[in-house]
Order: structure tokens, then sequence, then C-alpha cells
């Protein structure tokens, strides 16, 4: 009967280890998933605070062609690549077309902002100038936002690539996430928007 007391208490006392077990397993699931969550939500977050910032500038380029229209009337093919690169990145459907077609953005309006250097009665325009100065903002705080965004797009892909993370992040389909970035060298250049 002794024996039998015994080998109850062990089952018991062994079912007692496992069930705390499952449970200390399953909060550390839910901690990591809760965690994975919260990183997708922020990089998510990040990127709609580039694209408010992207949208601004779409809708700053229109004016500033505009503006400059009447003073570079010979500049026609400068007009159209800027506007082709305009409409390529406002259709843009994910993060790597987005830093492709921004890319090329950058790289017309840099070269704009060259040719403008020929026409001083442009850059003498008010209204040119209070433009080109909301661009030039605009670009910054695009710069800024790219940042936060690829910390935040580095601490999920951190998450979800590293042990034990990683199974959880497989289990419930966690995906790596790209990072905003210039393409090309050329396009790393920051475009040239001052008339001094």
């Amino acid at each position: 009967m002794e024996i039998l007391i015994n080998l109850k208490e062990k089952n018991m006392t062994t079912l007692i280890v496992i069930v705390v077990i499952l449970i200390a397993l399953i909060a550390f699931i839910i901690g990591i998933y809760n965690a994975l969550i919260r990183l997708r939500n922020q990089v998510d977050n990040a990127w709609s605070q580039i694209d408010v910032q992207l949208k601004r500038r779409h809708d700053l380029i229109p004016n500033l062609i505009e503006t400059a229209k009447g003073y570079m009337k010979h500049e026609r093919e400068t007009f159209e690549t800027i506007t082709k690169a305009r409409s390529q990145a406002m259709g843009a459907k994910n993060v790597s077309e987005a830093s492709k077609a921004e890319g090329g953005l950058t790289d017309a309006l840099s070269k704009f902002m060259l040719v403008v250097e020929n026409y001083p009665d442009l850059k003498a325009n008010q209204n040119f100038l209070a433009l080109q100065e909301e661009l030039t903002s605009t670009e910054n705080k695009i710069a800024f936002s790219r940042q936060g965004y690829n910390d935040q797009v580095l601490f999920l892909n951190n998450k979800t690539q590293m042990f034990p993370s990683n199974v959880v992040a497989n289990m419930f389909n966690f995906t790596k996430r790209d990072f905003f970035e210039i393409e090309s060298a050329e396009e790393r250049e920051v475009p040239k928007v001052s008339f001094s």
C-alpha cells in the first residue's frame, strides 16, 4: 500500500512538473508572438510615416514645375523626366519598388535643380523659393523617417531570424521585411536644392 501511495505521489509530482513546463512554454511562445506583432506594427507605422512624407513630396513637385515652366521654356525634357519619375514613385506597390522609384525621382530632381542654376530670374522668384524650401524640408523629413523605418525593420528582422524567436516567427509566418534604401551610388547623392 505504501508503494502505491509513493507511486501516486511521484506520478502527481511528474504531472505537476509537466503542466508547469507546458504553461511556461505556452507563456514563452505568447510573449515572443506578442513581441513579433508589436515589431511588425512598429514597422508598418514607420512606413506610414515615410508614406506621408513621400505624398507631400509628390504633391510639391507639380507646383514646383508649374512655377518653373514660365522661366524654363526650353526644358521640356527635364519636366517630362520629373513627371515620369513622380508617376512611377506614386505607383510603387511595395518598399522595394518605392526605394527604386524614389531614387529615380531624387535623381530627376537633382538634375532639375542643376538646370535651375541657369535661370537667375527663376532663382529669385519668391514662389519658387518657398516651394524649394518646402521640398528641402520634406526631403529631410523623408531621410529621418527612412532611418526610423529601417531601424524598426532591423529589429523585426533580427527577431524573426534569431533563435528561439525564429521558431515562433516561422510557426506564425512572420517574414523578413525589406529596408527602404536608395538603389545606386549615383542616387545616394543628396539633391542640390540651394541657390546661393
